[in-house]
């Protein structure tokens, strides 16, 4: 039998090379080196915690991991998500190899063609993300859901994700906003301008890319205390509709809270046609650009690119 001490140090083990892949990957595409500095930081604070990371976790929490010298409430948040899955999307999104239609499997429920429907709809590839629509409505209208359904992944992502510890950090989250629409905007501009110049470092995604080319960009960039990762879309729908250009993924988080994220896209109706638009915060746009537009259903729909 393993010893407990052996486990310990194996999660210690496990956690510090994630965090310092992390600070390698960040650093070679080109990410803030304080951000590149953090993750190799509480690198060396897990290592060098002599107890048990895993059973301070569960006894005490994320405010637990919180304590450590270097690890800041974001990383708490990664370091959690190793724990508690044995995996760390953020990571494998820096790799290039995230899966969201295999995570969201996980959940009780959901099959490969719901898990599907449920991503091309939302553009969310977190389970965070996931319970997050699944409250505010928005998964009740992926087409074979419905409220009953809905209620069921509700009450499955709950116990996956330990109900108590996730309201406290979507608390944290609501509590902090989330960039305004300008900002978003800026990067998504920042985004396509290096892109199309072929000034970015670019990775080779696991999904729909059977030769394994590095063909999709990426870019890590800071506008005051936001940090920002942006990535063209790579989903089904986006290759369906050849949007795979267009379509621009923006993951943001102020280092105190967990990320968020949003979808930027290219209208291709009504008023704000032609216009670049951040899903879900339509209103907002028209404010920004000062062009009035019909309203637009906060349900469902509203933040998945058409």
């Amino acid at each position: 039998m393993i010893a407990r001490l052996d486990d310990a140090f194996l999660d210690r083990e496990q956690v510090a090379a994630s965090l310092r892949q992390a600070a390698e990957l960040l650093h070679a595409q080109g990410a803030n080196p304080f951000r590149v500095g953090a993750y190799r930081k509480a690198a060396d604070a897990v290592l060098a915690y002599a107890g048990d990371l895993r059973a301070l976790f569960e006894r005490k929490g994320l405010p637990g991991l919180d304590e450590l010298p270097g690890v800041g409430a974001g990383i708490a948040a990664a370091i959690g998500e190793m724990l508690r899955t044995g995996r760390w999307g953020q990571l494998e999104r820096l790799r290039g190899t995230l899966d969201p239609i295999r995570l969201f499997q996980t959940v009780p429920g959901v099959g490969p063609a719901l898990a599907h429907r449920i991503h091309d709809a939302l553009q969310v590839d977190t389970l965070e993300g996931l319970e997050a629509a699944a409250h505010d409505g928005r998964l009740d209208a992926v087409p074979g859901v419905g409220e009953r359904r809905a209620a069921a992944i509700r009450a499955a992502l709950a116990a996956i994700l330990e109900r108590p510890r996730f309201r406290r950090r979507a608390a944290a989250l609501a509590a902090a906003g989330e960039p305004p629409v300008e900002m978003l905007l800026d990067v998504d501009r920042e985004y396509r301008e290096k892109a199309t110049r072929g000034l970015l470092p670019t990775i080779a995604p696991k999904r729909f890319n059977p030769e394994g080319k590095a063909w999709l960009p990426v870019l890590h960039t800071s506008r005051g205390d936001w940090n920002f990762t942006a990535l063209f879309s790579n989903t089904a729908r986006a290759h369906q509709l050849e949007r795979t250009r267009d379509w621009v993924v923006l993951y943001f988080y102020d280092g105190e809270h967990v990320e968020g994220q949003r979808t930027v896209v290219t209208e291709a109706r009504g008023r704000l046609a032609r216009r670049r638009v951040v899903r879900g915060r339509e209103a907002e746009c028209e404010a920004h650009y000062g062009t009035p537009v019909a309203a637009v259903s906060t349900r469902g729909k509203a933040a998945a690119p058409r």
